[in-house]
């Protein structure tokens, strides 16, 4: 499998079933899309944001529901193997992304699979073991919790010194020597993890420092 990143702003997630399991996708999911979770009962779970649906869908009604949504992504999240079935077969059939979450590592031919994620704005990372060991997936996301503290800050850094760096025409491999030095600093990581520094700050510096030295290196 090849790791992709898909952007569901504006888009509809549809999630079949609201045990436990459908509950966490929609979560999941509801933190950027629009989400509808179909199901005839909803665990007493967070279901976040998204809009629950009374209804128990057969598996010969499951075409009319995709019809009618027209989600960009189908999550299969029932007990029931018919209807799950009934799901990834009417999905496929529209071209649509679909992730089963009843078949922990019998991943399909065109199945999505929905990684273990940590985010540190901007910057995403996700682990997967191809739904074979979920335990690894936990095990890692909470190490690489620790590993990110001060990424996304580093990434507005890095950001927002490239444009400045633009507008004052330092050529193109002088602009990835300075972004390069900046990330590789581990002085700079602690003070953006500590709060010390913020990226305003390491922007001018860094900026200070080039005007300076005339671009020199040291």
């Amino acid at each position: 499998m090849i790791p992709l990143l898909h952007d569901f702003t504006n888009e509809t997630v549809l999630v079949v079933g609201g045990g436990p399991v459908g509950a966490r996708k929609a979560r999941r999911f509801a933190r950027e899309a629009q989400v509808l979770v179909v199901s005839p009962s909803f665990a007493d779970r967070e279901f976040g944001d998204a809009e629950l649906i009374r209804a128990a869908p057969a598996p010969e009604d499951v075409p009319g529901w995709l019809e009618r949504i027209v989600p960009a992504l189908v999550v299969a999240a029932t007990d029931d193997a018919a209807i799950n079935d009934a799901v990834v077969d009417a999905a496929r059939e529209r071209g649509l992304l679909v992730n089963r979450a009843d078949r922990s590592g019998e991943r399909e031919v065109g199945s999505v699979v929905v990684p273990a994620t940590v985010r540190e704005e901007p910057v995403t990372v996700a682990v997967a073991t191809g739904g074979t060991a979920p335990a690894v997936s936990k095990y890692l996301r909470a190490e690489l919790e620790e590993t990110l503290d001060g990424a996304g800050e580093m990434a507005r850094v890095c950001a927002g010194l490239r444009e400045e760096l633009k507008t004052r025409d330092i050529s193109a491999d002088r602009r990835r020597e300075i972004v390069t030095d900046v990330v590789n600093s581990p002085d700079l990581w602690t003070a953006l993890r500590t709060g010390t520094s913020n990226c305003p700050q390491v922007i001018e510096d860094v900026l200070g420092e080039e005007l300076s030295t005339g671009g020199e290196r040291p």
